[in-house]
């Protein structure tokens, strides 16, 4: 069947609900992931302006070709890859049939970006970005976009895996798209500062049920240092959902809640406590998202809160602390102007419509927000 996206119209050979590109025995177009594509052209086109050097990009997992397609409709220089011979096939079927030149290689990733470099990187596996995080991060020049797909392991929900896979001990939380998303930052900060470089995260979101980050590479050291200064632990309350941070590489967990008193208590780390985005980039992605873009409309309001979302490595459930505190839930944005009102930052948070950021403890947020 044939599909449109954005500028370009594609053959994939299945379009099921829920499957993902270059999983099982065929190759799957997603549709699901239409928002994470759109993003990602919007986020070429605000990068190409940010840095009129970078041209060459790889779609890395090509499987039905979407990503490279809609980067060659960009006019950027593109190679896709894939081991999969009737994928290989079929993004070259589709860059063809839209009039668009690019290579298209039957090759093991890894082993390609240790032979060539590109300026993008595009990293989108079915699971985890891991096994390639090394290739990609030492050897792009200038910017790693990074999917992962296995939010159990990351959030938590799957502790064990998550601590394989990431070198992490996280936790599953009320806040647990953040967590999951600090952990997979942590992981590919550490990657690159193993090569003395520095993966700074200028645009990040949690969207379904995927992970998203850009991180532009800088090849100085001592950024690599920097970012390695924002990792650190969480520590959270289970009774009174107090959350506190502390950074380093050495945890020094309380025994007990500073707050209630409880000892049910939960340290996740080491995780990214920065910044997840430059917000000057989130707002010039949103300026580049166009009309005809499937999910433009979702993608213009994801940027608009990621670009103001507060840089607190937590957030708070709305909907959780007034049933905690047996409240009916106001409109959220007059939840937060109340906040604000009382002398607190505050700000939505992306991962949900009831999600939101504030510095304030739990106390001081129902205090606060009391009618």
């Amino acid at each position: 069947m044939d599909v449109r996206e954005g500028a370009v119209e594609i053959s994939v050979p299945d379009a099921r609900d829920g499957a993902s590109e270059g999983a099982g025995d065929d190759v799957f177009y997603n549709p699901t992931q239409e928002l994470n594509r759109d993003v990602t052209v919007a986020a070429l086109r605000a990068y190409r302006d940010r840095e009129p050097r970078a041209s060459s990009y790889l779609d890395a997992m090509a499987a039905s070709g979407i990503r490279g397609v809609r980067a060659a409709a960009e006019g950027f220089d593109v190679t896709c890859a894939d081991v999969d011979a009737e994928a290989v096939d079929l993004a070259r079927e589709n860059l063809d049939c839209n009039d668009l030149s690019g290579e298209v290689l039957e090759r093991d990733v890894n082993a390609l970006l240790y032979e060539s470099l590109f300026d993008i990187v595009d990293l989108d596996p079915f699971g985890t970005p891991i096994p390639f995080a090394d290739a990609a991060l030492s050897n792009a020049r200038s910017l790693v976009c990074v999917t992962a797909t296995d939010t159990a392991p990351l959030c938590g929900a799957h502790q064990r895996s998550g601590i394989r896979k990431y070198s992490t001990l996280p936790q599953n939380t009320d806040y647990h798209p953040e967590m999951g998303l600090r952990v997979l930052l942590s992981a590919l900060i550490r990657t690159a500062a193993r090569y003395d470089k520095a993966a700074v995260p200028i645009l990040s979101h949690v969207s379904r049920h995927y992970a998203r980050t850009y991180l532009q590479i800088d090849a100085r050291a001592t950024q690599a240092d920097e970012l390695i200064d924002e990792l650190g632990y969480v520590h959270h309350c289970e009774d009174c959902l107090r959350r506190r941070h502390e950074y380093g590489l050495v945890a020094h967990p309380p025994e007990t809640c500073d707050i209630c008193g409880g000892d049910r208590l939960l340290t996740a780390g080491p995780i990214y406590l920065g910044a997840i985005c430059d917000p000057e980039f989130a707002c010039n992605v949103r300026e580049s998202v166009t009309d005809e873009m499937g999910e433009a409309a979702r993608a213009r309001r994801l940027l608009d809160t990621v670009a103001a979302e507060l840089d607190t490595p937590t957030h708070y459930d709305q909907h959780r602390l007034c049933k905690q505190w047996n409240r009916s839930a106001p409109a959220m944005d007059d939840f937060l102007e109340t906040l604000r009102d009382a002398g607190f930052p505050a700000s939505r948070a992306h991962y949900s419509g009831t999600a939101f950021k504030t510095p304030a403890t739990v106390a001081e947020i129902r205090d606060a927000t009391a009618e």
